[in-house]
C-alpha cells in the first residue's frame, strides 16, 4: 500500500520545516527549511545538544559580540548539518528583526552564505529566508541578481506573491494556516476544498 508521503511525493517535491535531524533521516525530503523557533524546539534535543552547548559555551568565552550573531551562526550550524542529510535546498532565515531594512538583509544574506560556502556547502544549496516586506522582497531582488537563491516568507496575499514574482525570488511560502485563520476569525469558516480561501 503506498503511503500519502509517497503519493505527495509523486506529485510534488517534499519540504521538511523542521529541525528535528532524525525526522529528516526518516523521511527523506529533498529541500528543508528552519527557523530560529523550530531549532528552540530542538534545543532540549539530545541529539542536537551538542550544537547548542558548543554555542553556549563560545557566547560566554566572547567568541560572538552578540545573542543575535551566535544564533545566528547557530542556525547555520544546523542547517549545515540539514544539508548532510538532504540532496536540496536549506533555507536560512535572515533576522526577522531585519524584514524592514533592504541593505541589513542583503548583508547578512551574503554573510550566511558565506558561513556555509566555508563549511562546504555551496550557494546553489542555499535559500535565503526573508519577510516578504516591501523591503525583503527588494533584497530578494538584490540577491537574486548575485546569484543568490530566496525564498520569501510571511506571505498572506496575491500582491505580495505578485511582487515575489517580479522579484525573481526561486520559491514563496505563503502562510496558508493563517490566511484560512484569518478567515475563519472572521466568522466565514469554509464549508468544502473549493470554498476554503
Amino acid at each position: 500500500m503506498i503511503s500519502t508521503l509517497d503519493q505527495l511525493r509523486s506529485l510534488s517535491v517534499v519540504v521538511a520545516d523542521t529541525a528535528d535531524f532524525q525526522a529528516i533521516e526518516q523521511f527523506k525530503p529533498i529541500d528543508a527549511t528552519t527557523n530560529p523557533s523550530l531549532i528552540l524546539k530542538q534545543a532540549q534535543s539530545p541529539v542536537t545538544e551538542e550544537l547548542i552547548s558548543n554555542t553556549q559555551d563560545q557566547l560566554a568565552s566572547g567568541v560572538f559580540q552578540s545573542v543575535s550573531e551566535a544564533a545566528l551562526d547557530l542556525s547555520i550550524r544546523f542547517g549545515f548539518e540539514i544539508a548532510k542529510r538532504i540532496t536540496g535546498y536549506v533555507s536560512t532565515e535572515v533576522d526577522a528583526r531585519l524584514s524592514f531594512n533592504t541593505d541589513a538583509a542583503i548583508e547578512q544574506a551574503q554573510r550566511i552564505v558565506h558561513q556555509y560556502s566555508e563549511l562546504g556547502i555551496p550557494k546553489e544549496r542555499i535559500l535565503i529566508k526573508l519577510a516578504s516586506t516591501w523591503e525583503g522582497i527588494q533584497a530578494a531582488r538584490a540577491l537574486e541578481a548575485q546569484g543568490i537563491g530566496c525564498n520569501l516568507t510571511l506571505l498572506f496575499c496575491e500582491a505580495q506573491a505578485i511582487a515575489a514574482a517580479n522579484a525573481r525570488a526561486t520559491l514563496i511560502s505563503p502562510f496558508v494556516g493563517r490566511i484560512r485563520d484569518w478567515y475563519i476569525a472572521k466568522g466565514e469558516t469554509p464549508s468544502s476544498v473549493e470554498t476554503d480561501p
